[in-house]
């Protein structure tokens, strides 16, 4: 498994998030690198990594538990749904995107999970200015020791 270690702040949110949803949250990162080297939170977002099975509860009917972390954070907020392997997790990480199969690799650059996306939702899985696909790889090497995200 990878490293990962929680700042005061990330603590705090996912201890919120539990007390919000009454889901169990797993893993917290505050996205906050907008780019401009300023170290503050311009288009921040917050990723919680949820137990496997308790996602509907964590976005609540309509999404009303997403609407009111988002509030009480005062930043969006994505969750991804943990998983028992590399694979799954990474397809997880990726979505909404459609995602078909994730194959896992060895190379001489590290571990490599290659993600087949539907090409309607390549976008949707890069994200713009790349963001959704760097979280993932962020998530994924906390989580699995992953190396790099490619989509095929």
């Amino acid at each position: 498994m990878g490293q990962r270690t929680l700042s005061d702040r990330e603590r705090r949110y996912l201890a919120l998030f539990e007390d919000v949803t009454g889901a169990t949250g797993r893993d917290c990162v505050v996205s906050d690198d907008d780019g401009d080297g300023d170290g503050g939170d311009d288009d921040g977002r917050v990723l919680l990594v949820v137990k496997p099975g308790e996602m509907g509860q964590a976005i609540g009917p309509g999404g009303q538990n997403v609407r009111q972390l988002e509030e009480k954070l005062g930043a969006d907020v994505k969750l991804v749904e943990d998983a028992d392997t590399a694979a799954d997790f990474v397809a997880n990480a990726l979505a909404p995107a459609a995602v078909y199969n994730v194959t896992i690799s060895e190379t001489d650059d590290g571990v490599v999970a290659y993600a087949e996306v539907d090409d309607a939702d390549r976008g949707v899985a890069i994200g713009a200015d790349g963001r959704n696909i760097d979280e993932a790889r962020r998530l994924a090497r906390r989580h699995f020791d992953v190396d790099d995200i490619q989509l095929t």
